[in-house]
């Protein structure tokens, strides 16, 4: 069975949908011929990109660092298809590299609010309708980072939020394993994404050198390699793959 069979008419949830991973996410799903529920900061941005996707949308504009982003989200997702099937939690920040004694009081609880509250929020919403709707192969994918995994330096704060993120996927994956449920993680490194350019200034070749310097592949990764990772996750063919976590780093946590 091919990719857009078995993915055909999913309702899929992606937050931080007009960023490089979840636009590239949202570009796939919709190929397949799923129906799409996507939530990101900019309102008009977000029914612009709906709009160039040519399959059923609701799109949700908020913060998921409030907790009533991640409600709304979900209460017009099932209002609108009924269920959820995917659900992919996405949206994330990153700063400047900073050591843990330089790092602002105030940047790392919204790195914190983001990056672990705004998985908690979503999966707690997500999790809720799951448990309500009637036992399917339901999946939700977290965004976590490779800096979920180990160390890293200059990056702490961040790290300490993928970490949780991490946490958060391995015990909803035990706690809802036997109703079918399906949670895991995807741990990217650095990747060519806009975020990554802006937050660590990439646009010169010697700043991209020095990120990758710690990557046995010496290079970034590119969105669609972490894209495919991410969709295996998805695939209700890996019907008995849950609580992992699965690393795209061009091998550094095998170091």
């Amino acid at each position: 069975m091919t990719e857009s069979a078995r993915f055909a008419g999913k309702v899929v949830m992606i937050s931080g949908a007009t960023g490089g991973f979840g636009g590239a996410l949202a570009r796939r799903f919709a190929q397949w011929g799923c129906r799409l529920s996507l939530t990101d900061l900019n309102q008009a941005e977000l029914e612009v990109f709906a709009a160039e996707l040519g399959t059923d949308c609701v799109i949700v504009a908020g913060d998921m660092s409030d907790s009533d982003t991640a409600a709304r989200w979900t209460e017009h997702t099932v209002q609108r298809f009924g269920k959820i099937d995917i659900a992919i939690n996405n949206a994330g920040m990153v700063t400047p590299f900073a050591r843990l004694l330089d790092t602002d009081v105030l940047s790392a609880q919204r790195i914190f609010s983001v990056d672990a509250m705004g998985v908690f929020y979503a999966m707690r919403e997500q999790l809720i309708q799951l448990e309500a709707q009637p036992r399917g192969d339901a999946v939700i994918v977290n965004i976590s980072s490779v800096a979920g995994l180990v160390g890293a330096p200059g990056l702490g704060v961040y790290a300490a939020a993928k970490h949780a993120v991490i946490g958060l996927t391995k015990t909803a994956a035990l706690e809802h394993a036997r109703r079918g449920v399906r949670v895991n993680a995807v741990c990217p490194s650095f990747a060519r994404t806009e975020m990554v350019a802006n937050a660590l200034d990439t646009d010169n070749a010697d700043a991209e050198k020095h990120m990758v310097r710690g990557v046995p592949m010496a290079r970034l990764a590119e969105i669609d390699e972490v894209v495919r990772v991410v969709c295996f996750a998805c695939d209700p063919a890996n019907s008995f793959m849950t609580g992992q976590s699965l690393a795209v780093d061009g091998g550094i946590s095998a170091c």
